[in-house]
């Protein structure tokens, strides 16, 4: 099976980031790509809370989630937003960062909350306080697909294997992992991370990223990667906005598990103390 990763370097403006959004998805679409998949935070990069509140919607009203369905439907894809920054209606005013997988008929048929959120202090130039601006999910999902069950996960979410287990348990085939990674973070840890879910779980795994200069201190590692089931890089988006077609071979997921099928092999223990 054919994927799409998109690579994008967007900004503050959801208008302006959705053109450029619709442009990469048709071309991959137009390479023979059946499922395509978008980096997180799509529609919006900026951790200007005041802006959001003005230029972002609730899920119901979103123009990038409405054009984006249509343009699934329009082109008979499968389709993973990797995630939008939403509008909850919160009392808090935190946003949602929100996964959704769209069918061929543009209907979305799972959507996904991110659980882990980034609060981080990497060094004296980068700080992150995620929780600040959006609201933890509390629910793993799996995307029932036609053409394989798909784990959702973004971004942080990749350093809590037992996330992944979870999924991989629970059927899912590929793991999807959109992210807007760390530039500092990215280098040291981006491809190892993505590396180590997809050889501890025998699972294909898809990472689509932000990349570049988003304005201000804000900067992304790029390098959108497909590893395969016993933990090849399959491709590598590289540092610049774009789109990378890879083919799939799904008997990969079982011939991995049948090798070593560490899945079936948990055991209870106790402590530490």
């Amino acid at each position: 099976m054919r994927v799409g990763l998109v690579q994008l370097n967007a900004g503050d403006d959801p208008a302006a980031n959705l053109p450029v959004t619709l442009d990469f998805v048709r071309e991959v679409a137009a390479g023979g790509a059946r499922f395509v998949l978008t980096p997180e935070v799509t529609n919006f990069v900026s951790m200007d809370r005041a802006l959001a509140a003005r230029v972002l919607h609730r899920e119901g009203e979103d123009p990038t989630l409405a054009a984006l369905r249509e343009e699934a439907r329009a082109l008979g894809i499968w389709l993973l937003i990797g995630s939008l920054a939403l509008l909850t209606g919160d009392a808090d005013g935190r946003l949602a960062n929100r996964s959704f997988m769209v069918s061929p008929a543009g209907e979305v048929v799972a959507r996904y909350d991110k659980i882990h959120m980034f609060d981080v202090e990497i060094d004296a130039s980068e700080t992150y306080r995620e929780s600040a601006g959006y609201r933890p999910g509390d629910r793993a999902v799996i995307a029932r697909t036609d053409f394989a069950d798909v784990g959702m996960a973004i971004c942080y979410d990749v350093r809590f294997p037992h996330l992944f287990r979870a999924l991989a348990q629970a059927g899912a085939h590929i793991l999807t992992v959109p992210a807007a990674f760390s530039p500092v973070t990215g280098r040291a840890h981006w491809e190892v991370l993505l590396r180590a879910r997809a050889i501890e779980n025998g699972a294909f795994v898809l990472a689509p990223g932000q990349c570049g200069h988003h304005g201000g201190k804000r900067y992304t590692h790029g390098h959108s990667l497909a590893v395969a089931p016993w933990g090849e890089v399959l491709a590598d988006g590289g540092e610049a906005p774009g789109v990378t077609l890879v083919n799939l071979e799904l008997t990969a997921v079982n011939s991995a598990r049948a090798r070593i099928p560490s899945l079936s092999h948990d055991r209870s223990f106790t402590g530490p103390a």
